[in-house]
């Protein structure tokens, strides 16, 4: 016999290793799901997988522990869904509802929140020691709109040349809009030297 000849018994029989290994790899990889089918949302309906849940029915009553089983029966007649809303619970709890309506529901206090969580930005208005009335108060109406709309304001005071030797006038320049804003904004640090200006923020009131 040919040393290098395989029976056909033992070619059918390595096929079907073969066969039942790719299944157990195939079967492994459904059981066990890659990042991106991984769920991020609640259990719907038959993803509910603990033994017995505590149910709460449409009505918001306490049905009691059952089984997802019975659970989905009940969503089914209601014509509902089953959503799994405490998954950490001992049993799980679970509500019977529209999913659909649940979810866009929370979309929308999501949404709500994030246009409350408002992002606080920092407006600069630029001062001169020498700043005349009609332009300190062109300045100012910038200044009281800006804070009313939530943000914070940077006071700089600039100085050029020889204006350096007078500090004081700018000093006195920023203590007077920190008193035209006394209403509406607060201080949030003392006036501090920069280089050729001085910088003082202020924050909004409410």
């Amino acid at each position: 016999m040919n040393k290098f000849f395989i029976p056909t018994w033992k070619k059918k029989e390595k096929i079907v290793k073969s066969v039942k290994q790719e299944k157990k790899e195939i079967v492994k990889k459904l059981q066990t799901p890659n990042e991106e089918s991984r769920q991020t949302g609640p259990r719907v309906n038959e993803a509910v997988i603990s033994p017995e849940i505590r149910l709460i029915g449409s009505d918001g009553n306490n049905v009691g522990i059952v089984s997802p089983e019975k659970a989905l029966i009940l969503a089914d007649e209601a014509g509902l869904d089953l959503v799994e809303i405490s998954p950490n619970a001992k049993p799980p709890v679970c509500k019977i509802m529209d999913f659909g309506k649940y979810k866009y529901e929370q979309q929308k206090k999501e949404s709500e929140a994030r246009k409350k969580q408002k992002t606080i930005d920092v407006k600069e208005i630029k001062f001169r020691p020498n700043t005349d009335t009609h332009d300190y108060e062109v300045k100012m109406r910038s200044v009281a709109k800006f804070l009313d709309n939530g943000d914070k304001v940077k006071i700089t005071m600039r100085f050029r040349g020889r204006e350096m030797a007078h500090q004081e006038l700018g000093r006195q320049l920023l203590e007077r809009v920190a008193s035209d804003t006394v209403e509406i904004g607060k201080v949030d640090s003392i006036p501090k030297l920069e280089g050729r200006q001085i910088v003082m923020m202020i924050n909004p009131s409410k």
